[in-house]
């Protein structure tokens, strides 16, 4: 993807929020753009990867191998949701997979390269970090209505489906 159009992705997305337009440009050079096509996998359950993905367009399936070779979906994301924080953050195996969903837009940015900035720009990676702990947050917050909805469905049921 040519790079003004990486920029004013990136410029667009959750991880820019509070930057400055100084920021955002030294920070875009460090993101890469890539297209999945659908089915295309980003992440595989149990691997490794110190990336933290944005989706600029189309959408990812969090998904679960359910032990007969299928796959069931967890979460869906959108765009600019973050996917892989957990992994960026702490740097261990991912719990899911992530499945494109149609055509799918989006960037990474990698641990390193975030890090290497530390020293010289303290406030943006601050700020870029707060970002992601903002997308953590959402998402566990939609995680627990969910949890509650299914709670009160059973409840209601008397445990029956």
């Amino acid at each position: 993807m040519a790079s003004d159009y990486c920029y004013e992705t990136f410029r667009s997305s959750p991880l820019a929020a509070e930057l400055s337009d100084e920021q955002c440009a030294l920070l875009a050079k460090q993101v890469v753009c890539r297209s999945l096509a659908d089915g295309e996998v980003l992440l595989k359950e149990g691997a490794v990867d110190q990336s933290l993905y944005v989706i600029a367009k189309g959408n990812l399936a969090v998904t679960h191998e359910n032990g007969t070779g299928d796959w069931i979906v967890l979460h869906m994301l959108r765009p600019r949701d973050l996917a892989g924080e957990l992994g960026f953050l702490d740097g261990l195996e991912h719990s899911a997979t992530l499945r494109s969903i149609g055509p799918t837009e989006l960037f990474s940015l990698e641990r390193s390269r975030l890090e290497a900035l530390l020293e010289e720009q303290p406030k943006l990676v601050y700020q870029v970090m707060r970002a992601v702990i903002r997308s953590v947050h959402s998402t566990l917050r939609r995680m627990n209505l969910q949890y509650v909805e299914l709670t009160n469905y059973i409840n209601k049921q008397h445990g029956r489906y």
